[in-house]
């Protein structure tokens, strides 16, 4: 596989009115000695090949046949290999699909791309193509304002039918806070989210009790490890189930997150949101969807003074690597 790079800019024999606009500024900054400056495109894609000469041919024909006008636009281009990690397997693409009104998607795209250097790449509610991506991350936030339920609305929009296709076959998906709330309405997890039972929001750092190690999303967990401290930030987090769903999560060993105290205690004065056993995160029966209250996405970088949220999506990588 191989990255392009392509900048296309008009001809020096036409003229190019912005350039010359942008070049009157730089005049007036003081900077005096910038000259001829032409403004382009920078254009960037991949090429699904491993034959360096095909990838270019089809690059060429690419800013022939469409990114330019030959008429008046020069281009030129840069073509990259994208290397393996050092396990000698690709990078995996996670995919975060950005709602209105979501607001940790760029927390979970920098979690992932700046701090874990995994591949990243928003998707837009609109689309309906995953962009092959083999992660599916539905962030935090308030989507379409949380009018009606908390993910009843965003449940609908058009990328949540390739999600749930995408799941059906075995993709790998997580929800966090509000992506669990959309999980919960897509009916691809059991239960509901209530009011928090105190009817107040919280915000706060809580720990979580691993009560599945061996899922796609624990398995990176030390097992010395009795609990991890990760943020939470909710106003409807309390999770409730019917006895039969219930019943039927225990069974299957579906319970991966409860709410506990740093020794991974679990008791009421543990419980932030008043959530069913103090139930913080479930999957679903075939344990490739993943729906969690807490936000592991913001506690990756070091400079926030822990790295507890790493170890779930370092699962997830290894996973897909193994």
């Amino acid at each position: 596989m191989f990255k392009a790079q392509v900048i296309i800019k008009r001809r020096h024999s036409i003229l190019d009115p912005q350039g010359t606009a942008v070049e009157k500024g730089a005049k007036h900054l003081g900077l005096t000695n910038i000259k001829n400056t032409r403004i382009g495109k920078y254009i960037e894609f991949e090429i699904l090949t491993d034959n360096l000469q095909e990838a270019e041919k089809e690059v060429n024909e690419y800013c022939q046949k469409l990114l330019s006008n030959p008429i008046m636009e020069d281009y030129e281009f840069s073509i990259f290999e994208i290397k393996k990690d050092w396990f000698g397997f690709m990078k995996p693409k996670f995919g975060i699909v950005v709602f209105p009104g979501s607001n940790c998607d760029h927390d979970a795209y920098y979690a992932l791309k700046k701090i874990l250097n995994y591949d990243a790449e928003f998707l837009w509610h609109k689309e309906t193509d995953l962009k092959k991506c083999d992660v599916i991350v539905l962030p935090g936030g308030f989507s379409y304002g949380d009018y009606l339920r908390t993910g009843a609305i965003a449940r609908f929009s058009p990328i949540m039918n390739s999600v749930i296709d995408f799941a059906d076959k075995g993709g790998i998906v997580i929800g966090i806070c509000n992506g669990f709330q959309i999980l919960l309405e897509a009916g691809l997890l059991p239960g509901v989210m209530l009011q928090n039972i105190s009817l107040k929001f919280v915000c706060k750092d809580v720990y979580l009790k691993i009560e599945n190690r061996d899922t796609i999303f624990t398995n990176s967990i030390p097992a010395d490890k009795k609990s991890i401290k990760i943020p939470v930030a909710h106003g409807e987090g309390n999770y409730f189930a019917t006895d039969e769903q219930l019943q039927k999560i225990l069974v299957n060993n579906q319970v991966v997150f409860r709410y506990s105290d740093s020794n991974g205690n679990i008791n009421d004065s543990t419980n932030p949101n008043g959530s069913l056993m103090n139930i913080a995160g479930i999957t679903n029966k075939k344990g490739n969807i993943l729906g969690m209250m807490p936000h592991p996405e913001r506690v990756c970088d070091p400079i926030l003074g822990s790295t507890d949220g790493q170890y779930i999506f370092k699962s997830i990588f290894n996973n897909l690597i193994n």
